[in-house]
């Protein structure tokens, strides 16, 4: 189909990269968002090789490289800082083609919000949708309107058009844990810095990432129940105290975080969800299929979504609703099923069943690298790049 119109609501890493694929795909795109300034959600994401090649083929594959940290190796090591496993990245990347890319998100925004050719209208609250036989209309908080062909809600986590597209109203799971996570200078008493560190014990974990500007991106997580209290000024005393007798990195690495820039969500995901789509209004990202953080797919999967939707509506001339079901049938089987794996493995990181967990540390130790980066491979060529 050639010149539609699409009203995208939310300007995340999956509005934006649908936003990018369709204008590239030669339709009229308009991206909204309910906030007043446009500031990244966390500090940090893994992007991996599926996602990045979702940015090579929308021509971004070179400012990726300029601004994704160089991942050579990941290490898992005992709270106490014993090596558990060793692990070459090579193998992945030469398996899948393509190499990953730790990114810090304020970095992968910029990128994406220069690659996108218009302005994010801000301060728009989408609070309704109304559709005819041939349009689609979103209804903001301040009145205004805006009309298009369809409609992408990729409106996040808590997304108000999910309602509308399900007929019922989904609250977010909680995952089990807090993730206090940020950005210190890369040093090498911290880790490597071509090295992903992970620290296990206690159904907890701390980890170290690089990312560009010799910077560590890194996240410390601990299994808390819902609505712990968060005060940014007590945020290094209750990591000192929650990371007690770990190794002298982890300390260091607690010691160097700037409380103010970091971010402490409670993790949460959504689904999996019956619907995807109705009518002329499709959900993407975390609006659709929000996941748990451990196997590094959130964004991966939102960028996934914006390409197979351009892809459809270009390639088919049956109709915008057409479009969005083959769509729809593609991205329920593959999102819905990393959203179900990620929480096995959030449960099984985190001490859900501590025996599981237990039992995670002995295989870490014993299982051989070649075994986790074909793990690894199998997630990331299940996408629609293989």
């Amino acid at each position: 189909m050639q010149d539609l119109k699409v009203v995208i609501i939310g300007a995340g890493i999956g509005g934006l990269t649908a936003g990018i694929a369709l204008q590239q795909a030669g339709y009229e795109v308009e991206i909204y968002d309910r906030v007043k300034e446009l500031r990244p959600a966390g500090a940090g994401i893994s992007l991996w090789s599926n996602g990045v090649k979702v940015l090579n083929r929308l021509g971004l594959g070179e400012e990726m490289a300029k601004i994704g940290g160089q991942m050579e190796r990941m290490e898992y090591r005992t709270k106490t800082g014993e090596l558990l496993n060793n692990i070459d990245l090579m193998p992945l990347i030469e398996q899948v083609g393509q190499r990953p890319y730790p990114v810090a998100r304020r970095d992968l925004q910029q990128m994406l919000l220069a690659a996108f050719k218009g302005e994010v209208k801000l301060d728009r609250k989408c609070i309704a949708v109304e559709e005819d036989e041939n349009k689609v209309t979103a209804i903001f908080e301040n009145g205004d309107k805006a009309q298009g062909d369809l409609l992408v809600a990729a409106d996040g986590v808590r997304s108000i058009l999910r309602t509308y597209v399900l007929g019922y109203e989904v609250e977010p799971k909680y995952g089990g844990y807090i993730n206090w996570n940020g950005l210190v200078p890369a040093a090498t008493e911290l880790a490597p810095k071509n090295t992903w560190a992970i620290y296990v014990g206690d159904c907890k974990r701390a980890s170290l990432m690089p990312v560009a500007g010799d910077r560590f991106y890194f996240f410390l997580d601990v299994p808390l129940s819902k609505g712990t209290p968060a005060n940014p000024d007590n945020y290094k005393t209750e990591l000192k105290e929650h990371f007690k007798g770990w190794a002298e990195p982890v300390q260091l690495l607690i010691d160097k975080l700037d409380p103010a820039t970091v971010a402490r969500p409670e993790i949460h995901d959504v689904g999996p969800i019956d619907s995807f789509v109705r009518g002329r209004v499709a959900l993407l990202g975390d609006s659709a299929h929000a996941t748990c953080p451990d196997l590094g797919q959130g964004g991966c999967q939102a960028m996934e979504d914006g390409l197979v939707l351009s892809n459809y509506l270009l390639s088919t001339n049956l109709g915008v609703e057409y479009a969005l079901k083959r769509y729809e049938t593609e991205r329920k089987q593959r999102a819905n099923a990393v959203v179900e794996k990620a929480r096995q493995r959030a449960e099984q990181i985190h001490g859900k069943d501590p025996v599981v967990t237990e039992k995670w540390y002995a295989q870490l130790a014993d299982e051989k690298p070649t075994d986790v980066t074909d793990a690894i491979a199998k997630v990331i060529s299940a996408g629609p790049l293989h």
